[in-house]
Parts: structure tokens; C-alpha cells; sequence
């Protein structure tokens, strides 16, 4: 039994529960009479929607069918060898439900390295290798081909990715060693680190052509028939490949001292993954294909931080936020039968505001119905509807919608000063008026005497009780909360809130119509501020709290930085608008007063028309001296550690009472809210088993959140 066969041997006996991918090897005649190729195609045997993946039992089969392979060419039976996927998915990569189970350091080496051997047999294989990315490829499927000497790619391409280091990881089968060396240390950057750091942004097949990772591209409809008339070309010598030469200078540096900024930017150093990425990216301008030592080196280095990572914490974190937004989100906790929901043929947005006119430009692209705005002149409604069709143009400008699609999305979306004539044969209208209870009650009275029995009347508010707003109204059973978060167009979070008197038929829509807008949805009680806002707002308020009384926005900016999240308090604070932080500290106030404060400061800095505390002066941002003019502090100077204790303290505390409330069904929700809601960082896995692991939870409400084990296995 050879060493590669051993270790695989080794990983699957700690995975027994592997659903394994095949490695089916097949002969095809090439064209123009250039030989014959064996195709390897990956197939884990399930229906087109399962994603083939990468066990040690799949990479079993692989070495497998490469055992066959390799006497084929030392037999002279093939000229050339590929290797492909089955319909729609080529491979996504490793298994992680596998990987969750390794617990010893010398497990996840072997498995690091035994995958290593197993796709640098592929390499070493004396006829041209070929990849035919024909579909959905990610991690280690990208990989795999990466050991090839040519690959295509097809346009129908949707999903092409490194996601490792949004993960937890590194691409640690070739991946920081191989493409920089292929593709050049920017384009490396930014598939490795950029992308992956932005929540695993995917490339599609013209963009993976483009980036050079492919070296041809074709139309899915005949991709493989192609594929194998262009390595026919290659095979006969009539095809050419010649790719840019790497410069391995002081550029090669800068790329890597600019993904550090990445980085930095992003996780503030408070996350080892995409620094040890760097780390082999940078050693890798030393390499080059065609010295083995040096490419071993690289291999190893890449074993060598895949065992650390996947004995860290900060992948186990990573796998559970990955699960929240992939499996929990796809089955809402709390949702009623989805038979109840009732369709929706048309919609209505009161308002035209930005906001109002996000919205509409969203339902008109995923719901493909009329949408009709309305706001209180003509003016405001014409400006808003401007905006949505300009909304279009732009995703016309950029490719992503045909001219066809185009005209037909512009004339879904149209704008009335009447709300009966706007709304009378509407199924589904949202108000996103000013956040004022007098206001969206006019509103909702209004609504209901022009729209029809069955439509249903939601609301943006983003910390209103919904209750309240329906409780004048003759059916106050169809109105449901729908908050959305700005960006419309970004963030994917949707808290669908039920009030005391919402039917089911009326919630099921709710939930219906989040699907089709491919939201997160996540069921909230009609409680102040929902989820995100009411956390955010404990968090922000302890955090002014803590300046108002003498520690400097300096220290408490540098204070939370080792959490990584995606912005500072005050940069969010800026974001949101310094009036709507106050709007919901107020409504927050109101209903917990021994624990929602209103800063005074907070208060002077909108009264003053002013936009957020810091100011651009000579290419920086400073402390804007006409705000500070406006405040007053105290002398309490508190450490880093203190702040971050106090703001963490009460932020645990907060999820308590709103567990014990029942605001979400459990803790999970709370997670997946502040995940595609807020931004928290995946690797830290989600609020609660960071505040979990931190000792948070225990210090602060006697207990953790999570069960033992749950922030790392599937949810």
C-alpha cells in the first residue's frame, strides 16, 4: 500500500459517513484524428443539484482511476488525459462536514498532503492533461485543475471560486502555490483574498477566461464537444498556448503587501487565514512549474498551514456561520406551511425616497410583476421612478440584463398619485415612509380602504411595533413586519416580524415573497427594534455611553478591533445616520430605559444638521472640530480590554433577554441575523459561540448559548 493510499485509507476511516465521488474513466476518439483521451468525470451519484465534494474517500477513487490512467500512458493507449464534471458542477472542494470531524493535528496534515499527492499525479503525467471546467467549481475542485496543463471553461459558469480563507483556511491543494505562479500575484490576490474576503464572491466563465485560469472558453450547450476539438489542437500541435510572462519583481511584492491591506482592512490581523495564505503566495515568486523543489516547498507550507487552521477555531466558526447561511436560511425557523401563501401578481411601494425606490427596483427584478409607487406629489414620484429605471441602465451598462430585459423591467415599474388607482388590484404593498407611528397608521388606513381583502399590508420600519400600527385597522391580521437593510441590493437579511394579530396566510406570503427576492428571511416577535437594530443599538449605545464619559473615539475605535468586524462603531454610526441611530436609541429607551440610554452628545450632533462626528482633511479622516465644539465629556478613562468587556457584556446580556423573550426561536437566528444582517464577521461564527467561546455568555447570564459542539457541526 503506498503512502498516499495510506493516508487517505487513515481519513476515511474517520469519515465513515462520506458520500463519496466517483472517478468514472472513459475513452473518447479526439478529432482531426489526434488519438485517444481518457475523460475522467467526477460523479458523486446524486441528482444535478448535490455538489460533488472531496473526501478521503473520493480522493481514494481519483487515485484510483489515475492507477488506470497511468498505464494507459505508459502503454501508449492515450495521447492525453482530462478530467471533468457531471452536469452543471465540475467540484466544490473538500468536505467540510469531513474536516469538522478531524481532532488531531497529524489527521488534518495527512489529509492536506494526501490530496496534495493524489492531483500531483495529475501533473506528472507525461501526455498533456486537460480540465474541462463545465460547471460549478470551488476550493479543491478549482484545484484539481490548477495541477492540469490546459483548462476550459464554460460561459454558463455561474460559480468559480477559492472560498478557503472566507472560511477559516487556505487553498491547500495547490491553489497559493500554483496560480499565482499561472495567472500572476494580483489576479492571485484577488481570487484568493479580495474576493474570498468579500463573502466569497464568485467569478463566472468569462471572468475565469479573462482572470487567464482558463486558457479557452465555450458555450455550455456544446462545451465538452468543443473542449475536445480545442485539445485536439493542442495535442496535434496546431493550437498554441502562450501565456503572459510573470513578473516576479518588486511588483510580485506589492501585490502581496496590497492583499495585507485586504486584509487588514477587513479583519484587522484578528484572523489567521488569509495572513498564512500571504505568506505562501509570497514564498511562491521563488517558484515556477518547472522546478519541483520548489513547487514541494510551496505544497508543503500549504499542508502545513491547513493542519494549524483546521485545528483552530476560527474554521469550526467559519463551517457554522457557513451552515447558518446555507441550510438554515434555505428552512426559516417558524415559518408556516408554505401552501398558505397566497400569490402575488402585483406590487405596491408608498414612498418614492431611496429606500421605496430600492425596493421597487428589487421586487420588479426578482418578482417580474408590476410594481406602482406612490408618494404625496408628482415630483417625488417621478424621481423615484427615475431612479429605478436608471437602476436598469446601469445593470444594462455592465452586461448583467439584455436590452430585452431591460424594457420589460422599466415598464413593470410606474408611479400614481392615487393610491386607489395604484394599489386597487394589488396583492402585496410595503409603506417605507418616515419612521413615525402617527404616519404609518395614516398610511395603513388609507391602504385599506382601497386595496382588496386578501392583499397584504407590510411595513419597512425598521423598530415600530407592528402591533400598534394594524391596531386600528378593520383587519389588522394581514399586516407583517418586512425589514429590509440598506443596501436593498447587498445585504441579503429580511426580518419578517409577525405581530399578535398576523394569520398564517398573511405570514406565509411574507416568507414566499422573501424567497423569490432571495432574502434571508428570519422570523422575529413584534419586539422593539426586531433583532439586528435592537442588538446594534445595545452595542453602539454602550459604545457612545463609554465616550460621552472620557474615553477617547481613538481608543474605543482601536479597542474593538480584534473583533474584525466590518466597520467601527462610528463608521457605522456614520452609515446608518446619526438621526436614525437616535430615532431607534429613543424607541428603545422607551421600552427598556434601564438599559437603552439616549447620548446627549448623539442628540447635539443632529440638532446641528451634522451628517456623523469625522471629516476628510488632507486625504485623512479627522475629528470634525465643529462637532466637538458641540460635546461634553466626562473624565472616566477607561482600557481597551474595559471596553471591550463592557461592550461585549452588554451585548450578551441583551441576546439573553431577547432569547428569554422569544424574539427568534433560538440562538441560531440571532447568529444568521447578525451574519447577513450587520455584516459580523464569519470567522467568528456567528455573535453567540463567540461570545461562547470568549466566556462571555457564562460571566454575563450564568450559561452559554449554544450546546457543546453546536458552533461546530452542521446547524
Amino acid at each position: 500500500m503506498s503512502t498516499t493510499t495510506e493516508l487517505l485509507t487513515r481519513g476515511a476511516e474517520l469519515f465513515p459517513g462520506e458520500v463519496v465521488t466517483t472517478a468514472h474513466v472513459r475513452h473518447l476518439d479526439l478529432p482531426l484524428q489526434a488519438g485517444k483521451l481518457a475523460l475522467i468525470t467526477l460523479d458523486n451519484g446524486f441528482d444535478h443539484t448535490k455538489p460533488t465534494t472531496f473526501g478521503p474517500g473520493s480522493l481514494l477513487k481519483l487515485s484510483e482511476a489515475l492507477d488506470q490512467v497511468e498505464t494507459e500512458v505508459a502503454n501508449g493507449d492515450v495521447v492525453a488525459v482530462a478530467i471533468t464534471g457531471k452536469p452543471f458542477i465540475f467540484a466544490v472542494g473538500a468536505d467540510l462536514k469531513g474536516v469538522e470531524l478531524l481532532k488531531e493535528h497529524g489527521d488534518a496534515l495527512a489529509i492536506g498532503k494526501g490530496g496534495h499527492e493524489v492531483f500531483k499525479r495529475i501533473a506528472a503525467l507525461s501526455v498533456p492533461t486537460f480540465a474541462f471546467y463545465n460547471g460549478a467549481a470551488m476550493g479543491g475542485g478549482v484545484e484539481v485543475g490548477l495541477h492540469c496543463d490546459y483548462r476550459t471553461v464554460s460561459t454558463g459558469i455561474a460559480a468559480f471560486s477559492l472560498p478557503e480563507v472566507f472560511l477559516g483556511l487556505v487553498p491547500g491543494w495547490g491553489g497559493c502555490t500554483i496560480l499565482p505562479n499561472l495567472v500572476g500575484p494580483a489576479n492571485a490576490v484577488k481570487v484568493i483574498i479580495e474576493n474570498s474576503m468579500a463573502q466569497n464572491k464568485q467569478l463566472k466563465g468569462k471572468e475565469v477566461f479573462e482572470l487567464g485560469i482558463a486558457d479557452a472558453i465555450f458555450e455550455p450547450a456544446d462545451f465538452l464537444e468543443q473542449s475536445l476539438l480545442w485539445a485536439a489542437g493542442v495535442v496535434k500541435g496546431d493550437t498554441v498556448v502562450t501565456r503572459p510572462e510573470i513578473d516576479r519583481g518588486e511588483n510580485w511584492d506589492q501585490c502581496i503587501a496590497w492583499g495585507r491591506a485586504v486584509a487588514d482592512a477587513k479583519v484587522h490581523g484578528a484572523a489567521p487565514a488569509a495572513y498564512r495564505a500571504l505568506d505562501i503566495m509570497a514564498a511562491a515568486k521563488n517558484a515556477s512549474f518547472s522546478d519541483k523543489a520548489s513547487l514541494q516547498q510551496g505544497f508543503d507550507a500549504e499542508d502545513a498551514a491547513l493542519a494549524d487552521l483546521i485545528m483552530g477555531g476560527e474554521l469550526r466558526a467559519g463551517i457554522y456561520a457557513f451552515n447558518l447561511v446555507q441550510r438554515r436560511a434555505k428552512r426559516p425557523f417558524g415559518a408556516p406551511d408554505k401552501s398558505l401563501a397566497r400569490p402575488v401578481s402585483k406590487v405596491g411601494v408608498v414612498g418614492a425616497g431611496l429606500m421605496a425606490s430600492q425596493l421597487a427596483l428589487l421586487f420588479a427584478r426578482r418578482l417580474e410583476v408590476p410594481v406602482v409607487l406612490t408618494d404625496i406629489d408628482q415630483a417625488r414620484i417621478d424621481k423615484g421612478v427615475g431612479y429605478v429605471h436608471a437602476e436598469i441602465d446601469k445593470l444594462l451598462g455592465k452586461g448583467r440584463i439584455n436590452q430585452d430585459k431591460a424594457n420589460k423591467l422599466k415598464g413593470l415599474v410606474s408611479g400614481h398619485l392615487d393610491k386607489a388607482t395604484a394599489f386597487g388590484d394589488a396583492d402585496f404593498v410595503i409603506e417605507a415612509v418616515f419612521e413615525e407611528m402617527g404616519v404609518k397608521q395614516n398610511v395603513f388606513a388609507e391602504l385599506e380602504a382601497v386595496v382588496s381583502p386578501t392583499a397584504i399590508l407590510a411595513t419597512n420600519t425598521s423598530s415600530l411595533s407592528v402591533t400598534e400600527m394594524a391596531s386600528k385597522l378593520q383587519h389588522p391580521e394581514r399586516v407583517v413586519g418586512f425589514h429590509f437593510f440598506n443596501p436593498v441590493a447587498i445585504l441579503p437579511l429580511l426580518e419578517i416580524v409577525r405581530a399578535e394579530k398576523t394569520d398564517d396566510a398573511s405570514l406565509a406570503t411574507a416568507f414566499a415573497v422573501a424567497k423569490k427576492l432571495k432574502k434571508t428571511a428570519v422570523l422575529s416577535k413584534d419586539a422593539p427594534a426586531f433583532v439586528v437594530n435592537r442588538i446594534l443599538t445595545r452595542f453602539m449605545g454602550e459604545i457612545q455611553n463609554i465616550i460621552d464619559e472620557g474615553t477617547s473615539f481613538e481608543a474605543v475605535e482601536k479597542a474593538v478591533q480584534p473583533l474584525g468586524l466590518p466597520m467601527s462603531p462610528i463608521a457605522l454610526l456614520e452609515l446608518v445616520g446619526p438621526a436614525i441611530a437616535l430615532h431607534v436609541s429613543e424607541t428603545l429607551h422607551s421600552a427598556f430605559p434601564e438599559r437603552f440610554s439616549v447620548s446627549e452628545n448623539l442628540g447635539k450632533v443632529v440638532k446641528a444638521g451634522k451628517r456623523g462626528f469625522y471629516i476628510w482633511q488632507d486625504g485623512q479622516q479627522v475629528l470634525d472640530p465643529e462637532v466637538l465644539a458641540l460635546l461634553s465629556f466626562g473624565d472616566s478613562v477607561l482600557t481597551e480590554e474595559q471596553v471591550r468587556a463592557r461592550a461585549l457584556d452588554a451585548v450578551a446580556q441583551e441576546i439573553g433577554l431577547m432569547l428569554d423573550e422569544g424574539v427568534v426561536g433560538e440562538a441560531q437566528d440571532i447568529d444568521l441575523c447578525m451574519i447577513t444582517g450587520a455584516g459580523w464577521p464569519f470567522h467568528l461564527g456567528g455573535i453567540t459561540p463567540y461570545l461562547d467561546r470568549e466566556g462571555v455568555s457564562e460571566r454575563v447570564n450564568g450559561k452559554k448559548f449554544l450546546a457543546p459542539g453546536l458552533a461546530s457541526v452542521p446547524v
